[in-house]
Order: structure tokens, then C-alpha cells, then sequence
């Protein structure tokens, strides 16, 4: 039986990716004393000026001096007239970077109520690589050499989240927000509002979300020269004195009600928000099942004509069966063709992101069941974007993997369970999610019984089982008592301290992915998740199968797909139903000895 063991974290997690933690891990380029002074100089005078205007509010997890950070960024990236584009960002994002006392590498536990910076390490999945956060989309900053005016107004790309589960509004979060990288454009999110699922008012408790409450995405904008983020009321602001143009009347755009805090508002006043941004944007309408969104190699014409090109080949020959792939996986580093081939899944067009596309200054993407805007990103990024360049393509794996995680609060709590796990029961347990509820796929709801055969071929009795549920009633897993010692999440509430109540189910999928072996549900994106995560720490450890992206973890239904994480399988559709290995599979090729992690 193949299994993930317990592993000493604090020493060498990667034999074949860590060589060491030294002083050097950060190779930042450097600054002359005299642009480090005229950087604080010019830092200074903008915080004054932010200060006397009072032109923008401060929210939690998105603070003004990001927002003025970005903006000296972009104005010494425009008027200074020698060097390299590339050198000139690098060396202002390093400076905005020191302004941040948050890391995202690693992780430290001290601030939340522990455990130990050892303990913590388990969790840990993602990578600290220095050269991946000076890379750049071919397509950023195109306003600096096409005119001072599109740098004033900038490109922005807004977003409707899911109406779903939080983790179909996390997955469609995720392929937006790899969209608006990639096509150089600031991510704007969306206001503070209830999700489903998630609005328990407990202890006063927040209730009201965006997605910088579970993702550290100030610290991500700020460690990355590539990628910005701004939250909504910030995005308002810059319609006030009508820079912006209605994409079909030319006529300036103000904001709805020249009102720019839209946090909080339900019903039929959230409407207002959201017509305006269709109506006043340039609306795509990129369906998943249909296309794959696709990146030239460069933003030149000669590298859309290829793309274009590439399409039309591929669709001459026939489009390949997904199941020509199964067990047999394509070179990552392999060409543009075959990588498509694969990736396809009946899928009979490209979406291009062409010249007409790049012109425009805002993109908004919508979320409905019906309509005129009619569409839903219920899809991976991986799934659905397409570059041409494979290096582009791990870059976009990779930087969802050490970026996009958790916030340290809800990693911290799920490393204090996990530790009491190893600690007061067994050192080596498996895991289990079990998905009931208000689930809509009902031939998921198999008995005990069944749940009990399928797991019994992998788990020896007397094991200890960590179970993941939304199953209230727990007399229902009373029987596989009589042949495990079965743990829950309401197990360790000491351990979780004064966590938002709203996390838990965060807090159970971190503590699942780290199961010797995993027995999860078929259509469910928690599941789902949880097996990409472990997918992450297998390629980290490069545990056995990891060269086909192979975990040990099973589904205890459906009976057909049972050991399908057993074996590679590309993408296909219905592409929610599951996680795949093409987003953790070998995605650090051609990073070579580029990963470090911080001393203790």
C-alpha cells in the first residue's frame, strides 16, 4: 500500500528541489543609494498627499498604502527613460515588498495560538521561488509603451463570484484571478457580501466576506510585480471624475448612484451594483464547456497567428479522445500541439485573447443561470486556460500553488489539530470527507455499509480515521466505530480556539489533505480540493507515482471511479466533478535550484 508517511518537515522537505536555507535565498536586485532615496522621498510625499485628499477609504485586507504603492510602482515604470522595463519593476517591487511585514513563504504560527514553527512546517505545500515573482505576463503593462493616457485609466478585470458552495466560488475565484494575471490586468474584488454557507453570526462574528478574508491577497499583490488587486470601492473611486467610457456610447461612466462602497448590500440593491457592471463594461462571456481561454507565446501578431494557426490544425486532424491520455501523460515541456491535444477534452474552439480584447481597459466576467449574461466559471484554471508557451503554463500552476493558499489563521488552526492528531492518537492517520447535506447529486448518498466496503480495501481496522463531514447526525458513522478509532473536527474545539466558525470547513480540508490515505466523494469540489492539496505535498515529497501525478486517495463513490487518483487522467469534462494531475504534476520543471525557504 502506498501511503503518504509522516515526514520531518523541518529538515529537508524536497531531496531533490531544497539544497539549503541561507542568507542568499532572496536574490532581489538591488538599488543605488540614490533610487532608494528618491524612492522614500517620493513614498513620503505620496502618503502626505493621500492623507490631505482623503480620497480613498481604508478597508480591512486591502490597505490605501497598497493602493499608492502600485501607483508609484506604475508612474516610475512610465517616465523613466534608460534600463530595462523588466529591471526598473523589479527593483520597485522589492521596495514595496519591504513595506509588508507578512510572508507568504512558509509558515508561522506564533500570532495565531501555535503550534510550533516544526509543526507547522506540515502543512506547508507551497514553494518560496525567488525568480517566479519577476515574471511577467506578455500583456502586462502594455499601457506603458502605448501612451500615457491607457496608464492613467489602466486595465482592469472585474468579476461576479458564484452563486454556489465556497468552494465553487473558490475555484471560479481561482481561474479569474490566473485569467486577470495572465492577461495583465488588475483583479478588482469584489464588495463584502454573504456566501452561501458561510454566514454564521455567532459570537459577532464576521458574517460578510471577500476573498481577502481567505487569501492573503495584499501580500500577493505586493511580493508580485506581476500581479495587482484592488477591492471595489477602490475601482469606484477612479470612475469619479469620468476618465471612463461606456464601451458603446463613448459617453463617460460614473459610478451607480456616484456611490463606490457597495459592501453589505443584499437583494434587490445588490442588483443595482451588478447591472451597472455589466452594462458599463466590455462583458466576456468565455463558456468552459465550449473553448479554452488562450494565451500567445507573446503579444505580437506573429504569436497570435500561430496560435490561430495551431487551432485550425488540430481541429483539420480531429479532435483526440480524452481517454487516449489515460495512464499516459505528455511531456510537460512538450509542445504547444501535443500539450493542447491533451488538454482539449472535446472542446472545439480556442478563446483568444486578441488585439481587439487588449485595447479595452475594462473586462468583466458575469455569473448567471439564464439570460443574456448567462455563463458560470465552474471550471480549474487549469482546465481552462491554454498557453502556448509551457513555461507560462507551470509558471500560472505554480503561482496558484504558493500564492493562492489560506491565510495563516485558518493554516495555523488546521496544523494545531493535525498536531494533536499525531500527538494523542496516532501518528500516522487516514482521512476521510464524507458529503451529505443538501448535496444535489443524490446517487452520492450511499450507506454506511457501502462506505464501509470501499474503505476497508485500504485502511486497516483499528486505524485512526479523521472524518470531514457536513453530516450533522453522527450516530450515522456509529458503525464504523466497531473497526476504527473515527475522529471529527468537533473533536479538537480546544484546539481551534476563537477560529471564525465560518472556516471550519477550510480547516477541515487542510486537515484531510494530510491523511496517509484519503477516501473522498465524486462531485464534490471539497473533495476535490482536498486531493489537489494533497497533490501539491506528493510532487513536493515526490512520493511514489508522483512523475503521473498519483495520490494515495480513492472515492468511496462513485463505485466506477473508485481508484481513478490511482491512475493519470487528463482533463474532461465535467470538469468540477474532480481535481486533476496536470495541476500539481511536475509543474517546478524548469525551475531548477531556484527554491528556498525561510529560517526559522
Amino acid at each position: 500500500m502506498e501511503t503518504f508517511e509522516k515526514i520531518n518537515v523541518s529538515g529537508n522537505r524536497n531531496k531533490g528541489k531544497i539544497n539549503s536555507i541561507k542568507d542568499n535565498a532572496r536574490r532581489r536586485s538591488k538599488s543605488s543609494f540614490l533610487s532608494d532615496y528618491f524612492l522614500v522621498i517620493t513614498f513620503t510625499f505620496a502618503v502626505f498627499l493621500l492623507v490631505w485628499s482623503h480620497r480613498f477609504h481604508h478597508h480591512d485586507g486591502l490597505s490605501t498604502n497598497h493602493l499608492e504603492m502600485k501607483r508609484i510602482k506604475e508612474s516610475f515604470i512610465s517616465t523613466s527613460s534608460t534600463g530595462k522595463t523588466t529591471n526598473k519593476t523589479r527593483k520597485i517591487a522589492s521596495t514595496a515588498t519591504n513595506q509588508h511585514d507578512h510572508r507568504l513563504a512558509g509558515l508561522k504560527c506564533d500570532q495565531w495560538g501555535g503550534p510550533s514553527f516544526d509543526a507547522a512546517q506540515e502543512m506547508v505545500y507551497w514553494e518560496d521561488i525567488p525568480s517566479d515573482q519577476n515574471y511577467l505576463s506578455p500583456f502586462h503593462l502594455k499601457a506603458a509603451t502605448d501612451g500615457a493616457s491607457e496608464l492613467r485609466i489602466g486595465q482592469f478585470l472585474t468579476f461576479e463570484p458564484d452563486g454556489g458552495g465556497w468552494n465553487n466560488i473558490r475555484m471560479s475565484m481561482e481561474t479569474l484571478l490566473a485569467i486577470a494575471f495572465n492577461m495583465g490586468r488588475t483583479l478588482v474584488l469584489p464588495p463584502h457580501q454573504k456566501m452561501y454557507l458561510l454566514s454564521k453570526e455567532e459570537k459577532k462574528q464576521r458574517s460578510e466576506f471577500s476573498f481577502e478574508h481567505f487569501f492573503h491577497m495584499q501580500s500577493i499583490s505586493q511580493e508580485h510585480i506581476g500581479f495587482n488587486v484592488i477591492n471595489m470601492d477602490e475601482f469606484l473611486q477612479l470612475f469619479l471624475d469620468g476618465r471612463f467610457k461606456h464601451p458603446g456610447t463613448g459617453k463617460p461612466v460614473f459610478p451607480p448612484n456616484n456611490r463606490t462602497d457597495w459592501n453589505s448590500v443584499a437583494g434587490p440593491e445588490k442588483n443595482i451594483l451588478k447591472d451597472w457592471l455589466r452594462e458599463s463594461s466590455k462583458v466576456l462571456q468565455w463558456l468552459p464547456d465550449d473553448c479554452m481561454a488562450s494565451f500567445p507565446r507573446s503579444n505580437t501578431a506573429e504569436a497570435m497567428e500561430e496560435l490561430e494557426n495551431l487551432e485550425e490544425a488540430i481541429f483539420k486532424e480531429g479532435i483526440p479522445n480524452y481517454e487516449d491520455y489515460v495512464g499516459k501523460p505528455v511531456p510537460v515541456d512538450s509542445s504547444a500541439k501535443e500539450r493542447l491535444k491533451e488538454n482539449l477534452a472535446g472542446r472545439k474552439k480556442l478563446c483568444f485573447y486578441d488585439t481587439e480584447l487588449q485595447r479595452e481597459p475594462w473586462i468583466h466576467f458575469p455569473v448567471s443561470h439564464q439570460g443574456q449574461y448567462k455563463a458560470r466559471m465552474l471550471v480549474h484554471f487549469y482546465a481552462f486556460l491554454f498557453f502556448a508557451d509551457w513555461k507560462a503554463d507551470l509558471w500560472t500552476k505554480r503561482f496558484v500553488r504558493d500564492h493562492v493558499r489560506y491565510v495563516d489563521e485558518i493554516q495555523c488552526a488546521a496544523a494545531r489539530v493535525v498536531h494533536a492528531i499525531r500527538t494523542k492518537h496516532d501518528s500516522n492517520f487516514d482521512t476521510m470527507h464524507v458529503r451529505r447535506g443538501d448535496f444535489q447529486y443524490k446517487n452520492t448518498r450511499v450507506s454506511i455499509d457501502k462506505i464501509y466496503t470501499a474503505i476497508s480495501k485500504h485502511i486497516h481496522k483499528n486505524s485512526t480515521i479523521y472524518i470531514a463531514t457536513d453530516e450533522r447526525d453522527k450516530s450515522f458513522f456509529a458503525p464504523l466505530k466497531k473497526h476504527y478509532n473515527i475522529l471529527y473536527l468537533d473533536d479538537f474545539l480546544e484546539d481551534l480556539g476563537g477560529i471564525n466558525t465560518n472556516f471550519y470547513g477550510m480547516v477541515d480540508q487542510l486537515i484531510a489533505s494530510r491523511g496517509r490515505t484519503f477516501f473522498g466523494c465524486w462531485f464534490s469540489t471539497f473533495t476535490g480540493y482536498i486531493n489537489r492539496l494533497r497533490g501539491y505535498h506528493a510532487d513536493d515529497h515526490q512520493t511514489p507515482g508522483y512523475e503521473d501525478g498519483i495520490i494515495p486517495s480513492y472515492y468511496y463513490t462513485l463505485e466506477d471511479r473508485y481508484d481513478h487518483m490511482r491512475e493519470f487522467w487528463p482533463v474532461k469534462r465535467a470538469f468540477y466533478a474532480r481535481e486533476f494531475p496536470t495541476s500539481w504534476r511536475l509543474i517546478d520543471t524548469g525551475v531548477e535550484e531556484d527554491i528556498a525557504r525561510p529560517a526559522t
